[in-house]
């Protein structure tokens, strides 16, 4: 693949985009801003639930990549006790969020091609680890 001179390019070990778009292809980011997308602002503990299967640890880290990298935005409403926090998209995230739209919608249209080539890829290694 041959780029332009001096245009970014994500498979150079050193590119600055290349460090933006390692984070952004983290499994529970994707599925952050599409549960963001979907749902709106979320409280820590609804974005847990709609994560499924995330742990407490990796959520909090992965709202501070995502809040530090621009996507999301905590609020924090002081009057209630305890505190109300919310996570939102940023005017950045949203945008971001949209454009995953076309990624849900092949995996969703394309998964069971994918399951099946699991399982003929499984069955083949099955073969061979028995000779």
């Amino acid at each position: 693949m041959s780029t332009a001179p001096n245009r970014p390019n994500i498979l150079d070990a050193l590119c600055p985009s290349r460090d933006v778009f390692v984070d952004l292809a983290d499994k529970w980011v994707l599925l952050m801003l599409v549960s963001l997308r979907e749902g709106g602002a979320q409280r820590y503990s609804e974005l847990q639930r709609s994560l499924g299967g995330i742990s407490r640890k990796m959520l909090s880290q992965t709202l501070r990549l995502m809040e530090r990298d621009g996507l999301v935005l905590r609020s924090v409403d002081p009057k209630p006790t305890p505190p109300l926090v919310t996570y939102s998209l940023t005017e950045l995230g949203g945008e971001l969020a949209e454009e995953t739209r076309t990624l849900c919608a092949w995996t969703e249209k394309r998964t069971a091609v994918v399951q099946e080539a699991r399982a003929a890829y499984d069955r083949r290694q099955g073969t061979d680890q028995e000779a």
